[in-house]
């Protein structure tokens, strides 16, 4: 087996889990409260934050960015070559949409069902675009300054805090994005919102660029980039 498919498959594999915990916990948080809105929201962050945090634990070892920017990102920066990025892409994509489909059969629901909740307007794609480059700059500042080790914690705490202080509830993820049009929950997105949301995520992504390169002008591939079998976020 070659690295670029394992490393998507677990690429594949974390970004169906991560999505099964957004979309999952959603169900869950809105059948056990179904008259507080805000307490499913807590619900589903702690769910999302806590399983991000064991996710990146578990694979981040071979392949662990569950985020089509953040691999982007990566080989923007060289850290990756094209190729290889675009497996991975690949594999976060289609993880995502299976993650859906478990989550949506998990809790007897019809496997694929389009999102009715639209989610548009102004202040929501700044917060995607907000959201996207604070992504960015917790990973790459905690992998630039040597502490790779951390980077699921920070991610994970990040991720948590975001869902509350972004008026988007932070998606900051083109993969889980898609995959969430296909589930008619608390989690969902309209099919005809995720455009824009994707759109801002990109916009998000080239400016957390930019200043990843301003705050760190070290980061190059050979300082950061994982070789096959090195252990960092990738």
């Amino acid at each position: 087996m070659t690295v670029l498919v394992r490393r998507a498959a677990a690429e594949f594999i974390g970004t169906a889990f991560l999505v099964m915990a957004v979309v999952g916990s959603g169900v869950m948080a809105s059948r056990l409260s179904p008259d507080d809105v805000g307490l499913q929201l807590l619900q589903n962050s702690l769910a999302t934050g806590a399983a991000l945090v064991a996710l990146i634990v578990a694979l981040q070892p071979v392949s662990a960015s569950f985020n089509p920017v953040v691999t982007l990102v990566e080989r923007a920066l060289g850290m990756v070559d094209t190729p290889t990025a675009a497996g991975l892409v690949a594999g976060q994509v289609l993880g995502g949409l299976a993650g859906t489909v478990a989550a949506n059969l998990m809790f007897g629901l019809d496997a694929v069902t389009w999102s009715t909740h639209q989610r548009t307007g102004a202040p929501l794609w700044l917060g995607e675009v907000i959201a996207t480059v604070g992504l960015l700059l917790v990973i790459f500042g905690t992998v630039r300054s040597g502490r790779a080790d951390r980077v699921a914690f920070a991610v994970g705490g990040y991720i948590t805090a975001a869902y509350w202080f972004t008026s988007s509830t932070s998606f900051a993820n083109p993969a889980v994005t898609i995959a969430r049009t296909v589930t008619d929950t608390f989690a969902g997105i309209a099919p005809s919102s995720a455009p824009a949301f994707i759109l801002a995520q990109i916009l998000g992504g080239a400016a957390g660029f930019v200043l990843v390169r301003f705050l760190y002008p070290s980061l190059t591939a050979a300082s950061t980039a994982p070789a096959a079998d090195r252990k960092v976020l990738s």
